[in-house]
């Protein structure tokens, strides 16, 4: 039987240099589903991202996604990593560097033009890479990812940089991925991004400071606009 948890943490313990990043987390997160990992520059989301992706040294704590421990061979095939830095090659246009990710993954042509318009980069497939701009960088990383077909996608603050239009347009995608059963983990620091997602998880100086959907969360605070709930969750936790 399948595990329907795609992300099981458990005490997860993290020290970068001499800093105690995460001090003690435990979080699950379902299959099929987008998740937001929402919270300040600095609290700690991309340290929790690595470590799901199994690159970060842990303190202590159990991290498993899709079955079995982060960072196996195994679990490695069927997790897609969007870093908030580029992951594609500077010196090959958007269209040679799909071409290229596909071949690793042994998909076809139709499967690369489709990546690259469902990141609406159709008109930059000739460009060279490293004249884009940040974002569109970011999205040629994210279409990179797409082409392996991952059953997770952890993407760190993926709409960075992006106008308003083509943010919407991409939180579509997330949501018709995660309805085909993918499964989405997206950081952002905007908190207006978390009413797109179905869960919500708000970060707080390396703690959980809430886990929920964005209609439970402002249930809880009695607030309507997001970005107020998580000021008045951050207050009650501080105090």
């Amino acid at each position: 039987m399948m595990d329907p948890l795609a992300i099981d943490i458990e005490g997860l313990v993290v020290i970068r240099g001499k800093n105690l990043v995460i001090p003690d987390l435990t979080v699950t997160v379902p299959r099929g589903s987008v998740t937001g990992l929402l919270g300040p520059s600095g609290c700690g989301k991309t340290t929790l991202i690595r470590s799901i992706a199994g690159i970060q040294r842990l303190q202590s704590g159990r991290v498993h996604v899709l079955g079995g421990p982060a960072g196996t061979t195994a679990a490695r095939e069927r997790v897609g990593y969007v870093t908030q830095n580029s992951s594609v090659y500077p010196d090959l246009t958007v269209l040679q560097n799909l071409r290229y990710f596909a071949a690793l993954a042994g998909t076809s042509e139709a499967a690369t033009r489709e990546a690259l318009a469902n990141v609406g980069l159709e008109g930059k497939a000739d460009a060279l890479t490293a004249d884009l701009s940040g974002g569109q960088r970011t999205r040629v990383s994210l279409a990179a990812a797409l082409l392996m077909d991952p059953e997770l996608l952890l993407l760190d603050e993926p709409t960075v940089g992006l106008d308003p239009v083509l943010r919407r347009d991409l939180w579509h995608l997330f949501a018709a991925l995660a309805a085909g059963g993918r499964t989405l983990l997206v950081s952002s620091h905007v908190m207006d991004e978390a009413g797109r997602c179905d869960r919500v998880l708000l970060m707080r100086e390396g703690r959980l400071i809430a886990d929920s959907s964005p209609d439970e969360l402002r249930h809880r605070t009695g607030q309507t606009d997001l970005e107020q709930a998580f000021l008045t969750l951050a207050e009650r936790s501080a105090a």
